[in-house]
């Protein structure tokens, strides 16, 4: 327990009403979660302004308000806190309440459209094998050490990151590695962290729901690179146009990996099929066990963050050479008498989607057919959704558009805008099937001996949210169900 002053240490305040030298028991950003004794940081949302909700938290036993407009009445013995910035203090102030834990770690940030979670799953396997206890905060599970935690966000809110990173220091982990989404950086949920590194992996169309603008989610992703201190580093992908824009204001140590520039972290891909990636990284030669050009991109930035942090080159690829990826990322199962490949990956979006199809097309031998199952989330960014109908017809042989999570929308609705998308000579090869389940069935029963079926869109979720309820759904294992049946 820390008094509320020391826990506005280095927040900006602009006025405070009481007394604080008082104890706070824990922060919430939720009005609900708050009990006697805490303090209530009332932030600004998409959806909801916690303002709103200052008297219900007062009325739970909240003993201080953080807030950017002080209410017309105060209530006796609460101590209220005028703030600039809500989302920012409360980063700030999470941190002075678990003892700024981001100091205590080696923490690195990965930010990007694709590529997060394999680069930061990437680094955690390979920092583990090397020896040290580390911390992961993904998309698809935060971890300390062997122990699971499930994630509900990309990256979680700022109390709760820093209960993690607490939790972390105290399970004696020395390195931290960790998705930082756009929103995140947006809302200041990653503010107060102190950086030893960030990755930069490759930009584009996502999230304009959010952003509204391709620009401003550009400037978002770059402040989180403007914000490193002198002694980080900032790692990014020349070969994105935007990548060198990444690093155009940060004061860290600027490094670069490509596959086609001059660049510090240099790669070639000599083989690529479904034993794995051969590559030339500097002068030597290695194996790694995951596929794909985009992998090659993602092991190339885990190589050079891993020798920015003072690792030895010949330790990291020996081990990197035999760790797999994250799961639902270009997740593979082959059926046992026909053959069948059935390929289940996160793409959500039109540039995942072309890196997964391109993918797929060098790895085929002859002319087995390309079917894919794609569909597009609901309350999401509406713009994408005929692009990457349009990316599936181009690159399959047939193409069966589906339900993703169709959360409050209609997915027939949804199917239909992603139906504008396809040109009119290659619609014959496109079905449209709402039932993500029929859908996968559909496509086994076309497939043939050999051929490869992709199904895209939500990798490792273990669920499809329809109407706000999560409903058990595995693309992986809904696949493996149907090929067997097709095989019986």
């Amino acid at each position: 327990m820390r008094t509320l002053r020391e826990i506005l240490y280095n927040v900006n305040i602009l006025a405070v009403q009481g007394n604080t030298d008082i104890a706070v028991r824990a922060l919430a950003i939720d009005s609900r979660q708050i009990k006697a004794g805490d303090a209530f940081i009332a932030m600004k949302g998409a959806a909801a302004d916690g303002h709103q909700f200052i008297a219900k938290a007062i009325a739970q036993g909240a003993v201080a308000v953080i807030c950017e407009t002080l209410p017309d009445t105060a209530a006796p013995g609460v101590c209220y806190v005028q703030v600039s910035n809500s989302a920012q203090a409360g980063g700030i102030m999470a941190g002075n309440f678990y003892g700024n834990p981001s100091a205590q770690l080696t923490l690195v940030g990965v930010t990007g459209t694709n590529g997060k979670t394999t680069i930061a799953t990437l680094l955690f396997r390979l920092f583990t094998r090397l020896g040290y206890k580390c911390g992961l905060l993904s998309t698809v599970q935060n971890q300390i050490g062997d122990t699971v935690i499930p994630a509900t966000h990309t990256t979680p809110d700022a109390v709760s990151l820093n209960a993690l990173l607490a939790d972390m220091v105290a399970a004696g982990c020395k390195y931290a590695f960790m998705e930082v989404s756009s929103h995140a950086v947006h809302q200041q949920r990653t503010a107060g962290l102190q950086f030893a590194g960030g990755i930069f992996s490759n930009i584009t169309h996502d999230h304009l729901d959010y952003h509204k603008t391709f620009d401003e989610y550009i400037r978002v992703k770059k402040s989180f690179f403007d914000g490193l201190p002198a002694g980080a580093f900032a790692l990014t992908n020349v070969d994105d146009k935007r990548g060198n824009v990444m690093l155009q204001n940060t004061k860290a140590r600027k490094a670069t990996y490509s596959l086609r520039s001059m660049a510090d972290f240099k790669g070639k891909i000599l083989e690529n099929n479904l034993t794995g990636l051969i590559m030339q990284i500097g002068e030597r030669e290695v194996h790694f066990r995951l596929i794909g050009e985009f992998n090659a991109y993602n092991l190339l930035a885990v190589y050079g963050a891993a020798v920015l942090l003072e690792k030895d080159k010949d330790d990291v690829l020996a081990a990197l050479s035999d760790i797999q990826g994250a799961e639902g990322r270009f997740d593979y199962i082959v059926s046992k008498s026909e053959r069948i490949i059935g390929i289940v990956d996160y793409a959500h979006t039109p540039d995942a989607l072309l890196n997964v199809l391109a993918t797929i097309k060098n790895l085929r031998q002859g002319h087995e057919q390309i079917i894919t199952v794609v569909g597009c989330g609901g309350d999401r960014d509406t713009a994408k959704r005929p692009v990457m109908a349009e990316v599936a017809a181009e690159h399959s042989d047939k193409v069966i558009f589906t339900s993703d999570n169709p959360r409050t929308e209609d997915p027939a609705a949804i199917i239909q805008q992603m139906e504008a998308g396809v040109p009119v000579h290659q619609r014959k090869k496109t079905i449209s099937i709402a039932d993500r389940r029929e859908a996968i069935k559909t496509a086994c029963s076309f497939a043939g001996q050999e051929d490869i079926i992709l199904v895209a869109g939500k990798g490792h979720e273990k669920y499809q949210d329809i109407n706000g309820v999560k409903h058990p759904f595995d693309d992986k294992k809904v696949l493996e169900e149907m090929l067997e049946i097709m095989e019986k």
